[in-house]
């Protein structure tokens, strides 16, 4: 237990912590900047991390090739990411009132400190995994992988930047669900598990959260775009194309991942017959 003195004095630090987040480091002109910042660190912090713990509790990690073992760490930083962005962005559309349709502002022009924070955290990200993917390629992943991070990074950037399309750029990145199954499942296969109950369970499972995540939460949001189109007209030029571009090939590129995804899925559940 602290004693009185203690407890003034952490109080006071806990006061001058939040007087320096509130002041500074959520101070509106500063947020996208030092999520950013935050995004790039945390990247580096959770690389780091998964190094030590991995070489100390997993056998298996040090088996592995060093390109593997890079791309061990590059899927936690991922995988992390789409857990914060995943729950920032279930958040911010569907449970807080920012995106409340009984607002007298237009949907695609509203944005908070949070959302554009969040936002930041993810640019952050995607900067160091593009700029990851570029440094090994193609071993973190080949074009395709480069064309949907470029694409990510510049809608995302935009809608930090500009406070436009918020809403839209958040439900794309509601599709981050799935990260962290597609993660797990090449874990499972570094690990010599691809004969795994556990490796069947993760392909059932990527394939029920990528037709939700991927596919029809993008109808939907397709939907939603028709539904406000009178309100995206009245967006920047750049702020169009971005709500009505970027989903459209990002969605083709879903689709092509589904098909192997169904594909690979198959193949599993014939060999276990």
């Amino acid at each position: 237990m602290l004693n009185p003195n203690e407890m003034m004095a952490f109080k006071s630090y806990q006061n001058q912590a939040e007087l320096f987040v509130k002041e500074y480091l959520l101070a509106d002109p500063l947020v996208p900047y030092t999520s950013i910042v935050g995004g790039i660190f945390t990247c580096k912090m959770v690389y780091d991390l998964t190094q030590l713990i991995s070489t100390i509790y997993f056998r298996s990690y040090s088996s592995l090739s060093k390109t593997q073992r890079i791309e061990w760490n590059n899927r936690a930083i991922s995988t992390v990411h789409a857990i914060f962005i995943t729950a920032m962005s279930l958040y911010i559309v569907f449970c807080s009132s920012l995106y409340s349709e009984n607002q007298s502002t237009d949907l695609t022009v509203r944005s908070s400190t949070l959302s554009t924070f969040g936002l930041g955290i993810s640019v952050g990200y995607f900067i160091v995994d593009l700029g990851m993917i570029f440094w090994f390629y193609p071993s973190l992943g080949g074009y395709e992988y480069v064309i949907h991070h470029i694409l990510s990074l510049v809608a995302v950037a935009y809608a930090m930047l500009s406070g436009e399309g918020q809403l839209y750029t958040y439900m794309v990145l509601v599709s981050e669900t799935t990260t962290p199954g597609i993660n797990l499942r090449w874990y499972l296969d570094a690990a010599g598990m691809k004969r795994s109950r556990a490796y069947l369970i993760n392909g059932v499972v990527i394939f029920f959260a990528w037709l939700v995540a991927r596919i029809l939460l993008f109808i939907y949001m397709f939907y939603h775009v028709y539904l406000h189109f009178d309100q995206v007209k009245r967006m920047q030029t750049m702020g169009q194309l971005l709500v009505l571009i970027v989903p459209v090939v990002l969605a083709i590129m879903n689709l092509a991942w589904f098909s192997k995804i169904i594909k690979g899925l198959r193949k599993t559940l014939t060999k276990r017959q």
